[in-house]
């Protein structure tokens, strides 16, 4: 698995949004009522949606974050088959980071919880993926973290 960062790509070519979000000063992160590892949200872009607007959707539906700022990253792509890639091509996506202020008391999607962590969670759902996205965000988190007045 090889994952890259690019300032910018072309819109067309961006097909997910991954959102490294924080709330409190803590790392969010969502747990699938399938599955028993934790994840960073995000997901596909639908079709004639913005990639802007795919990370607001997949934030809010993944976390019920109904108050957040949020900031485009960088480009990031992903060489090699997975869960979400069975052909192994680069794929491309947006990344972003979020400042969660509030979140809605239920979810109402395929997560089955959310929780905040000091220190990112050991069972992650994307191993090789996420860490290096997250490292990529606090790499450049002086430019992402909102101060508030």
């Amino acid at each position: 698995m090889q994952v890259k960062f690019y300032e910018q790509a072309e819109d067309s070519l961006l097909k997910f949004a991954v959102i490294v979000s924080k709330s409190c000063g803590k790392w969010v992160f969502c747990k699938h009522r399938e599955r028993d590892t934790y994840e960073v949200p995000g997901g596909h872009r639908e079709e004639g949606e913005t990639i802007l607007g795919t990370a607001e959707r997949e934030l809010r539906e993944e976390t019920g974050a109904v108050l957040f700022d949020m900031k485009p990253v960088c480009v990031y792509s992903v060489t090699g088959k997975n869960r979400v890639n069975e052909s192994g091509d680069e794929t491309y996506g947006m990344l972003y980071f979020a400042d969660i202020k509030r979140f809605e008391k239920e979810l109402h999607s395929e997560m089955e919880k959310v929780r905040l962590f000091n220190e990112l969670p050991d069972a992650l759902t994307y191993p090789q993926i996420q860490p290096l996205l997250i490292a990529e965000v606090q790499r450049r988190e002086e430019n992402f973290i909102y101060r508030r007045e």
